[in-house]
């Protein structure tokens, strides 16, 4: 009997032992993976002349060919950010990252944060100006590329990257106004720049800061290098063409950044 009684006991244990062992393998426990810590980079958009605030309407400024104007209207894409990392930190790449700047007197038109970026030290920022080819072509879109926003001409022509319209004595036109939408995203009429900006100092994105990051765009660059725009003769741009691929050649260079830290 004692013997029936050990035999059935270790047969239990057995059983539970091997009942163990299956459940391990049919369902093993999920291994872990600690997300990395995430930061936010605020982002402040500086439109210049020179190295003055940029106003609209009542300023007068001086291009590079010596050509006295106003400025009433300075609007352009930023979009495809991405934040360069230093040593071990990655490359961080924006969602859906599509910014309209429209310069005004309303400071929130002119700022945004790049949100998720992975926490690490950054050196440099790229970005294009203008919307990319394919967001040209996908239809009706929202948000900044939503065509209510009138920087947008049809789905052949695509967005306007680029608006600036002002007054110049020296324009050939009624009132000597000035208008000019660059725009065209295929092939030799491409004004699509893709740029890199090195920051004066890395910054360091971690949980519970916030770095800032100014960027500066000198609105005397669109009409400085390499191609020196005379009033007298391009007043005018409103189709993609030779006139704003001169323009988008000189825009490429109009950003740098004055400012990178807490």
């Amino acid at each position: 009997m004692i013997k029936c009684i050990i035999s059935g006991v270790m047969i239990t244990i057995a059983s539970a032992v091997l009942l163990v062992a299956c459940s391990k393998k049919d369902n093993p426990t999920p291994t872990t993976n600690t997300a990395t810590d995430t930061g936010s980079v605020y982002m402040e958009v500086f439109n210049m002349a020179g190295s003055s605030n940029l106003k609209l309407n009542n300023e007068w400024y001086i291009n590079q060919n010596s050509d006295s104007f106003t400025v009433s209207k300075f609007n352009y894409y930023i979009s495809n950010i991405k934040l360069n990392g230093s040593g071990t930190t990655a490359t961080y790449t924006e969602a859906e990252s599509y910014h309209l700047i429209e310069h005004s007197s309303v400071a929130a038109q002119m700022a945004f944060s790049l949100k998720n970026v992975p926490a690490g030290k950054y050196t440099s920022i790229t970005f294009m100006i203008g919307v990319d080819s394919l967001r040209n072509v996908s239809g009706a879109q929202t948000g900044a590329l939503d065509p209510v926003n009138g920087n947008f001409w049809s789905w052949n022509t695509g967005y306007i990257m680029l608006k600036f319209e002002g007054n110049s004595p020296k324009a050939p036109t009624a009132d000597g106004k000035l208008m000019m939408h660059c725009g065209g995203f295929a092939g030799a009429n491409n004004v699509l720049k893709t740029v890199k900006v090195v920051f004066p100092n890395e910054i360091t994105v971690a949980k519970n800061s916030v770095p800032h990051v100014h960027l500066k765009a000198d609105v005397l660059q669109i009409f400085k290098s390499p191609n020196v725009i005379d009033f007298a003769t391009t007043t005018t741009i409103h189709m993609p063409g030779a006139a704003a691929l001169k323009l988008a050649e000189n825009y490429a260079s109009m950003f740098t950044v004055t400012y990178a830290g807490l």
